[in-house]
């Protein structure tokens, strides 16, 4: 197995001291990786139009920095959707069309792909169960979060012991939305409309979808953070579809978000 030292993936002091040192995670950024362009760096979006090749080397390095094989990474076909799958040590290389995963097997890396959507990473250190959801607008207003952790209770964690974090992501300064997005979030709570702050454009306002994803972990039961990166501006360390959007380019890469739990 290649060794890559280029990797510096972003790691959260609260999934760090959760207390069980077997639990490795991180937040990837893009930087470290072989695809070139408008894909430079570690893109692992199997879905981009990028060289297959490249994408495939960059998720290899990526397991590298785990210590495990490629095929020991398991990712899904994301949809924007509440849901989940369980993995275990039995895991072929299939990508169901689902938005999170959990395991309580070790040797098995949970990845979620992201530009611009909230990745999240899950553990419970004490009962040794892990999680990562990918966590857009649709699925954290569709459930997403509490699933997984529903998930992860069906495995044997416990809610008062798990502790998640969100990565880099879109906020709420570069996500401007118009008035049919905002309608949509206060007719199913209208507390919702907490997460919104007026813009200059009239009907317009900027959308806080990393707090609204915070509470939404912390109302589920669970204790929760946010690394507080903007994806947008920072296009040195993240991809951002909106930026891409913005620019009329034709495609994206996407950054990964992993956490396994490592083989004694």
């Amino acid at each position: 197995m290649k060794q890559n030292h280029a990797l510096t993936p972003i790691q959260s002091s609260l999934l760090s001291s959760a207390g069980n040192p077997r639990i490795r995670h991180g937040f990837f950024t893009r930087q470290g990786g072989v695809s070139e362009g408008i894909y430079d760096g570690l893109n692992v979006g199997i879905g981009s139009s990028d060289r297959a090749d490249h994408v495939m080397e960059n998720r290899e390095r990526v397991a590298d920095w785990f210590g495990l094989p490629l095929v020991n990474l398991a990712t899904v076909h994301q949809i924007h959707s509440p849901d989940v799958v369980v993995v275990d040590s039995t895991y072929d290389g299939d990508r169901p069309r689902a938005d999170a995963l959990v395991t309580a097997s070790p040797g098995v890396i949970l990845g979620v792909l992201s530009a611009d959507c909230g990745p999240i990473l899950f553990c419970d250190p004490d009962n040794g169960v892990v999680g990562a959801a990918h966590a857009g607008w649709k699925g954290a207003l569709g459930g997403v979060v509490e699933n997984t952790i529903e998930a992860m209770v069906s495995l044997g964690a416990a809610r008062s012991s798990i502790v998640a974090c969100l990565g880099p992501s879109i906020a709420a300064g570069s996500y401007e939305v118009g008035p049919e997005f905002i309608e949509r979030f206060v007719s199913v709570d209208s507390s919702y409309g907490a997460f919104f702050s007026a813009s200059a454009k009239a009907g317009h306002a900027y959308f806080d979808l990393q707090a609204l994803t915070v509470q939404r972990l912390e109302k589920a039961g669970v204790q929760a953070c946010s690394l507080g990166l903007d994806t947008y501006p920072d296009e040195e360390r993240f991809f951002s579809y909106r930026r891409t959007t913005h620019r009329g380019e034709p495609d994206y890469g996407r950054q990964i978000s992993a956490i396994a739990i490592m083989e004694e």
